[in-house]
Formats: structure tokens, C-alpha cells, sequence
């Protein structure tokens, strides 16, 4: 089991939509996103700077690389896109954010 961490970036005005959206997340892509052997997934907010901070735990046998390759995700990336800030194909921008201390 691994932790693997990154921020994200909303748009302004966006949050309420953005938080409704996962409220009602795709049953199809929170199977997906299991399977993928991905657990425990938490996104956090910084109201001030509309940073997104996603945190979520992996399966040592993930296969989590696959997931862009999954219709259910491309769907799901273009309708987050006007949210947030994405790559030319609608994946999130991400920035990884590097562990500096964990308390078990």
C-alpha cells in the first residue's frame, strides 16, 4: 500500500457545482476507480487560492496508470472540464506534492 498526493486548481465560482458534481459521482466511475485498486480517496479545498489537494491510498497490485485509458474517466474529465484546469485532453492538471511527515 502506498499514498500518493497532489493538488489540483478550480476555477472561480465553480465550487458548489464542483462539489455537487462528486456528491453524485458515476456509480460506473467509482467501480472504476476501485478496481484501479485505488482506496480511501479524500479531496480537500484551500478556499482561498481554489487549490484542490487530493490525497488517496493505492494497492501495491493498482492499476492506476490504466485509468486514462478508461471511457468512464475521459467522460468524466470532460465533464469536470470547465471546473478546472486541464491538459489539452481534459485530464486535471496535476502537481505532485512531495511527503514530508506522516504520524502512524
Amino acid at each position: 500500500m502506498s499514498t500518493h498526493a497532489f493538488r489540483m486548481q478550480l476555477k472561480p465560482g465553480v465550487i458548489d457545482e464542483y462539489r455537487r458534481r462528486h456528491d453524485e459521482i458515476w456509480p460506473e466511475l467509482a467501480e472504476a476507480i476501485s478496481a484501479a485498486g485505488i482506496y480511501d480517496y479524500s479531496i480537500f479545498l484551500d478556499e482561498e487560492t481554489l487549490a484542490l489537494f487530493a490525497v488517496l491510498k493505492l494497492r501495491d497490485d493498482n492499476t492506476r496508470d490504466a485509468l486514462p485509458h478508461q471511457p468512464v474517466m475521459r467522460r468524466w474529465w470532460d465533464h469536470m472540464a470547465e471546473l478546472m484546469l486541464v491538459e489539452p485532453d481534459n485530464k486535471p492538471v496535476e502537481w505532485p506534492l512531495v511527503p514530508l511527515f506522516h504520524l502512524a
